[in-house]
C-alpha cells in the first residue's frame, strides 16, 4: 500500500512540474489512466498475493488505462488548458503554480490510491488463493464495464465530429439506453477488478471500497453532476432527454 501510494505521488509531482512549465494543469487528465497502469505493475511487482492474480489485475488495468489515457490525449490535444483549471488559474492568479499542487494534483493522487484499493487487496493478502470462479466473474463484468466504456467514447466522438450534430443531444447507440455510457462502464470495470480482489479472500473485501468510492465520484461528485450542470444551456433538447433517459443504468428509454 505504502509502495502504491509512493508510485502515484512520484506521477503527479513529475507531471505538476510539467504543468508549471508548460502553464497546462489540464495534463494531469491524460495521466489519470497512467497512474492506475503504475500502481498496478507495483502490486503485481512487490505483492505478496497470488501471482496470477496480481499479473491477471495488472493487464487488466493496463488495457483500461492505456485506452483511457489515449482517449483523453487525443481528445484534449490542441485545445488549450481546460475551462476548470482555467477558472482556478483565474482565481488564484500567480499562486496557481503552487495552489495547483494541492488542489489538483494531490487530490488526483489520492484518489487514484482509494480507487485501485482491489489492485493492492489482491497484492496482499491470497498468496495460496489461485484464481477461481470469483475471479473469472469479475473478469466478465470487467470485459462488459470496458466495452461500454470504451464503445460509448467512441460513439460520442463520432457524433461530435459530424457537424450536423452541432447543438443536438447524443441519443443514440449506447446513449439511448444511459446519459453517461462512459461512466457507467467505467464504473462497472472497477467493479470488475474489485470481484476479482476478493478472490484472494473475504479478508480482501476492504479493496471494495475502492470500487465503491470510484462509483461515487462518478455519480455525485466529479462525474455526472459536473457534466451535466449546464449542458441544457448548450444543448437545448437534453432536458427531454433526461425525461426520458436512465442517468446512470443502463435501461430502456421511457415512453415518451
Amino acid at each position: 500500500m505504502l509502495a502504491s501510494a509512493a508510485g502515484a505521488l512520484a506521477l503527479v509531482i513529475v507531471v505538476w512540474l510539467a504543468s508549471v512549465r508548460l502553464r497546462d494543469a489540464s495534463i494531469i487528465d491524460s495521466f489519470w489512466g497512467v497512474g492506475f497502469i503504475i500502481i498496478a505493475w507495483i502490486c503485481a511487482a512487490v505483492g505478496h498475493g497470488a501471482r496470477d492474480r496480481r499479473l491477471a489485475l495488472a493487464i487488466l488495468v493496463t488495457l483500461w488505462g492505456a485506452r483511457l489515457a489515449l482517449h483523453i490525449a487525443r481528445r484534449n490535444h490542441g485545445k488549450g488548458e481546460d475551462p476548470r483549471y482555467v477558472a482556478m488559474r483565474k482565481r488564484d492568479g500567480e499562486r496557481f503554480w503552487l495552489t495547483s499542487l494541492y488542489r489538483v494534483f494531490l487530490i488526483q493522487a489520492a484518489t487514484m490510491w482509494v480507487i485501485s484499493l482491489p489492485l493492492q487487496a489482491a497484492g496482499s493478502l491470497g498468496a495460496h488463493r489461485g484464481l477461481g470462479a470469483l475471479d473469472v466473474i469479475g473478469a466478465a463484468v470487467w470485459l462488459v464495464g470496458f466495452g461500454f466504456e470504451a464503445i460509448g467514447d467512441l460513439q460520442l466522438d463520432r457524433f461530435k465530429a459530424d457537424p450536423d450534430s452541432a447543438g443536438k443531444v447524443m441519443d443514440r447507440g449506447l446513449w439511448r439506453y444511459t446519459r453517461h455510457p462512459n461512466y457507467f462502464g467505467d464504473a462497472t470495470a472497477w467493479w470488475g477488478l474489485g470481484l476479482i480482489g476478493l478472490g484472494a479472500g473475504l479478508g480482501a473485501a476492504w479493496g471494495l471500497v475502492g470500487s465503491a468510492f470510484d462509483t461515487l465520484i462518478l455519480t455525485r461528485v466529479s462525474g455526472k453532476p459536473v457534466l451535466e450542470r449546464d449542458i441544457e444551456t448548450r444543448r437545448p433538447g437534453y432536458r427531454d432527454y433526461v425525461e426520458h433517459t436512465s442517468g446512470f443504468f443502463p435501461l430502456p428509454p421511457r415512453r415518451r
